[in-house]
């Protein structure tokens, strides 16, 4: 008996590597037609930034390149979703859609119209655990990441990762593809796709016994860099967990993960609105000027500016430094942390709604367990205790880079003599602090006293 064709719907989950999708398709029998379908228009306000762009560019083709060893091949189309996928289906003859879940609030409306449009099979392939499955004893999604993580521990462990098909059956003739989306924007040092993740995951395991004591020194190699590689689903949270089985605090980082799409999951309007609204956000006026001059890495505050500078230059920021310039910007600055979860969403090749969320809202003190508002992260003392010797900020500020370790967290306290050895000139080469960062502890320590914070 003929068997009829199936679509598989590639979205976040560009790999063949423990692809639920992909599989369920292959053992169906019949041909199977890959797809992907770039309509950014259906998840705005948060379609892809330009550095999410250029990385799914470069992925997409890697994925291409992935399915021809295996006798297939992507096929691209534009959107409207539903359109292009009835299309393409009536042009193949295919009678199902196969395809993974998404949880972005864009997404979900999406699904929803695909369900209603044409047979759909869908699978779980994002995450570890499905949101709708990590409750606490009264039913109700879980607010504190400490007790859904324990609920995690106590959940069966993931089933182990399966492998990639070994081929792929095509059609007859294989449909037309129109242009992959891209990006004109460069960025060095990163290999987008299935292999490129599978090496990361290698040079990582090498070194990942330090991880618990490196992962916060901007100044190491501490960090697997696998974030990007992961929201594209690159490689799944499967694999992932099962080679790092025995590493509790990178499975930790993990769950975080996996609790940032918990609640964005159960709750769809955090990306637009504070978790727990604070009065002081709505009166506050945005700082156009403080806002550029964090955004282009000249607050005055090495520490802040080398992790601007090395996410303009990378597309990413060690995960420390994320939480130092964040706390800038709103509790030093006081500008609203939407304004930077937007920058951030658009200059990351690691753009990820539930974690970009999550972060912002959590160093904000207005997320599910959040840090309390009144915490202000010191990027004095916080550079002078995870890169002491500055060498992070020496290498995305090479203008002080013969600052002496002493004065490179601080070059304004720095003796003239010093500066004038360094070749460093502030106001001029490198500026001057912004703000006073101990006058801006105050106003917050002053506005937590007079201003309530909603279950904090």
């Amino acid at each position: 008996m003929h068997q009829s064709a199936s679509l598989v719907w590639f979205r976040q989950d560009l790999r063949l590597r423990d692809n639920q999708a992909l599989l369920a398709a292959v053992r169906r029998g019949g041909p199977v037609i890959p797809v992907f379908v770039w309509a950014p228009d259906e998840e705005r306000p948060w379609a892809p930034g330009r550095a999410s762009r250029w990385w799914l560019a470069h992925s997409l083709a890697a994925l291409d390149d992935a399915l021809r060893q295996r006798g297939s091949r992507l096929t691209v189309r534009r959107g409207p979703t539903v359109k292009a996928l009835l299309k393409l289906a009536s042009e193949c003859g295919a009678d199902t859609v196969f395809w993974n879940r998404r949880y972005e609030p864009a997404a979900v409306a999406r699904d929803e119209r695909v369900k209603t449009a044409i047979a759909s099979e869908i699978f779980e392939s994002t995450l570890l655990f499905e949101p709708g499955r990590i409750l606490n004893g009264a039913g109700r999604p879980y607010q504190v990441f400490s007790a859904f993580w324990r609920a995690c521990q106590a959940m069966p462990e993931p089933p182990a990762p399966e492998r990639a098909p070994a081929s792929i059956p095509g059609p007859s003739s294989w449909p037309k593809s129109e242009t992959q989306p891209g990006d004109a924007t460069a960025i060095e040092g990163w290999q987008p796709g299935e292999a490129g993740a599978q090496e990361r995951l290698r040079h990582f395991l090498k070194r990942a016994g330090s991880y618990a004591t490196d992962r916060d020194r901007p100044d190491h190699e501490g960090t697997s860099r696998l974030s990007p590689h992961l929201h594209f689903g690159e490689i799944g949270p499967r694999q992932i967990w099962h080679a790092l089985r025995s590493n509790e605090a990178y499975l930790r980082e993990l769950a975080w993960r996996e609790f940032a799409y918990h609640l964005l999951f159960h709750f769809p309007r955090t990306p637009d609105e504070p978790f727990r609204p604070r009065q002081r956000e709505s009166s506050r006026k945005l700082d156009l000027r403080g806002l550029r001059l964090w955004q282009t890495a000249r607050t005055g505050y090495p520490i802040v500016d080398a992790g601007m500078r090395q996410l303009l230059e990378t597309g990413w920021m060690h995960n420390r430094v994320r939480m130092l310039v964040a706390s800038f910007l709103v509790k030093d600055l006081l500008i609203d942390w939407r304004e930077g979860a937007a920058w951030f969403w658009d200059k990351l090749v690691d753009a990820d709604l539930a974690n970009n969320t999550l972060n912002w809202q959590w160093v904000a003190g207005c997320g599910a367990d959040a840090s309390p508002w009144f915490r202000i992260f010191n990027p004095v003392t916080q550079g002078e205790k995870f890169d002491p010797q500055g060498d992070y900020v020496r290498r995305w500020l090479p203008q002080l880079s013969r600052l002496p370790a002493a004065w490179i967290h601080k070059p304004w306290e720095a003796p003239a003599s010093v500066l004038s050895a360094a070749g460093v000139q502030l106001g001029r080469t490198y500026p001057r602090p912004i703000v006073d960062h101990r006058e801006a502890s105050e106003r917050v320590r002053v506005g937590q006293a007079s201003t309530p914070a909603a279950g904090l």
